[in-house]
């Protein structure tokens, strides 16, 4: 039997971040889709029905957090939202409960250790956000 691959939308306006994550983690498993804008993630989300969505914080228009809130609604109930930022760890641990996020992870987080944590994540029932360990 095949395993079927974690899709994951990731969500930021750095092109080249979103290239280095696309094939770091499609190296590991993940089907990855990419998107630049926080306008028109829930389109993205109701359409592609993702596993995770991994979304940046710092957007011009509108900020990731408030996009959680948004996507959310038209979000299947599988579907994990964890900001990925990089600003500070105590900020974003706020800012993913304000916002109802799943967790979070720093950018800093890349290749293998990014992929072991969505997968910790994909385990995890939804509760209060947190930041996983490996």
């Amino acid at each position: 039997m095949v395993e079927e691959k974690a899709r994951v939308l990731v969500v930021d306006d750095d092109p080249d971040l979103l290239d280095l994550v696309q094939r770091s983690l499609s190296a590991y498993g993940f089907e990855v889709l990419t998107h630049t804008s926080a306008l028109g993630v829930s389109n993205l989300v109701s359409q592609s029905e993702p596993d995770f969505v991994l979304i940046d914080v710092n957007f011009p228009a509108l900020k990731g957090d408030k996009v959680v809130n948004l996507a959310r609604q038209y979000a299947s109930a599988k579907t994990k939202f964890i900001l990925y930022s990089a600003s500070d760890e105590s900020k974003l641990r706020s800012l993913a409960l304000a916002s109802g996020a799943d967790g979070y992870i720093s950018k800093s987080v890349q290749g293998e250790e990014l992929a072991n944590r969505l997968r910790n994540f994909r385990l995890k029932p939804r509760a209060a956000p947190t930041t996983s360990t490996t």
